[in-house]
């Protein structure tokens, strides 16, 4: 088996990998450090969680400790699809450069362009960077990138998914024509292909997974269901989440939720909350301040259930994740393999749970197809049956209460309404006594009235106000039985 030492790389380099408690390479790195380490271009093709960061970290620590950086003018250039991507890609660096003098800086949104430009301009060995933060500080004078050796592009096919190709290439531009590249991604899209025949100079290609597979170690399942109404689905499935939540038991030590969209993120972030689970949310819309903190918890293991968007499913490295759940469908196929690639890293087992409604077929569809290989249908732990399923017992208490009260007004205003009637009759006496032939004649009529009378007050109660919909508020039906009764 290869070891680390058999690599050719820097002493020092070894000696804190020793420290990490690292001693055999990954498939992928021992098929990328030794053609980098020859000053060659990569191009690494491998599913995630196979170690492609140090595939590329420690090649480059290793040519880059000789030699010193200039001001403005970074040595080598890292390129990330998203801000935790790049600070991870960073704290790889950490690692393995403790035992040498290389400097680093991290560009990325979220963070005062004035620490960054004090930075730059002191010289850095390795420059860490999304591309549009890169782009600012290039565009006001502050960079640049002519003294770059090694250029990284890593999470390609990210990069086009967030629409970064027409950066990446610009970027490439700017660099010199003689510097070394080397390109990772999952997935090989026919755009990728162009931008490597573009940019790439004769690379020696490692392709350690067929495209788009998915770990062997991911336990897989579908959890398909049909919500009792439509504008219950939302409500139906978080109670379907936290039922499989609460299934998995002792076996769930820390999850991640994924979600399509961010306003969605919040919702289910807020909704397990409620319900007395330890979780919090994390998406682009976050202050960068909040995302690491949420990052770090959850790394930690302080927060255990971490609610996010795709942001998320690219590059974050959190070892001991135990489950993912697909809250939502991924649109694209390919994030699929992205977001529970977050489970079952580096040999370990994990577990995959993706809830499917019937307007997701197709994406699943899609999914499967990629796969080349059918999902696992798994029994859903609830029966949405029945059409009183709510999310809100707060709800439910506050409609029981008016309900009470408007029944309590109803006996009021019928009592009133008993007592008038009992008024009646006395004065119907009274007036008999004065003159029984009238009341002879007169009575027929009254008592028909008064059946009539008190059958439409009887049907008023009991049937709907026409014209007003189902969830009638109760004091408008109590004004109709007043101005009634009046």
């Amino acid at each position: 088996m290869t070891k680390f030492t058999d690599l050719n790389l820097n002493p020092k380099v070894l000696k804190a990998i020793e420290e990490a408690g690292y001693e055999s390479p990954t498939p992928i790195q021992a098929g990328a450090i030794p053609p980098a380490l020859q000053g060659r271009d990569v191009l690494g093709i491998a599913q995630t969680g196979t170690g492609k960061t140090a595939s590329f970290t420690l090649p480059m620590i290793t040519l880059l400790a000789r030699g010193r950086a200039r001001a403005r003018m970074p040595r080598s250039l890292v390129l990330c699809p998203t801000r935790e991507l790049a600070a991870q890609v960073a704290e790889n660096f950490d690692i393995y450069t403790k035992h040498l003098k290389l400097t680093k800086a991290l560009l990325i949104g979220g963070v005062s362009f004035k620490e960054q430009d004090a930075l730059i301009d002191k010289g850095v060995d390795v420059l860490i960077a999304t591309p549009g933060r890169l782009l600012d500080h290039f565009e006001r004078g502050k960079l640049l990138l002519t003294g770059v050796q090694i250029m990284v592009v890593d999470e390609a096919d990210r990069m086009l998914d967030m629409g970064f190709i027409p950066d990446i290439e610009r970027i490439f531009s700017l660099t010199p024509f003689t510097r070394q590249t080397l390109f990772f991604s999952a997935t090989m899209a026919p755009e990728i292909e162009r931008v490597t025949n573009t940019f790439l100079s004769n690379p020696e290609r490692i392709e350690i997974a067929r495209q788009a597979t998915a770990s062997e170690t991911i336990e897989q399942s579908v959890v398909t269901f049909k919500a009792s109404r439509r504008d219950r689905e939302g409500s139906e499935k978080r109670r379907l989440l936290r039922a499989l939540i609460d299934a998995e038991g002792d076996k769930l030590t820390n999850a991640i939720v994924f979600c399509n969209r961010k306003m969605d993120v919040d919702v289910v972030a807020k909704s397990l909350k409620k319900y007395g689970y330890d979780a919090a949310p994390i998406h682009g819309d976050l202050d960068q301040s909040q995302r690491t903190k949420t990052l770090d918890g959850f790394r930690e293991g302080s927060l255990r259930l971490l609610v996010a968007s795709d942001v998320a499913a690219r590059g974050l490295d959190v070892p001991s994740v135990s489950h993912v759940f697909n809250f939502d469908v991924p649109s694209h196929a390919e994030d699929y393999v992205h977001r529970i690639g977050r489970t079952g890293r580096a040999g370990r087992e994990g577990k995959a749970i993706t809830l499917c409604s019937a307007r997701d077929d197709k994406l699943l569809d899609a999914v499967e197809r990629l796969l080349q290989k059918p999902i696992p249908r798994q029994e859903s732990p609830l029966s949405f049956k029945s059409a009183e399923v709510s999310e809100e017992p707060e709800k439910k208490s506050e409609e029981r209460s008016s309900a009470s009260k408007s029944s309590s007004s109803r006996s009021s205003s019928s009592s009133r309404s008993s007592s008038s009637k009992a008024a009646a009759p006395k004065a119907a006496s009274a007036a008999s006594s004065s003159s029984p032939s009238s009341s002879s004649k007169s009575s027929p009529s009254r008592s028909s009235s008064s059946k009539s009378g008190s059958s439409r007050s009887g049907s008023s109660r009991d049937s709907k106000v026409v014209g007003m919909g189902d969830h009638m508020p109760s004091f408008i039906a109590l004004s109709f039985e007043e101005r009634r009764t009046a």
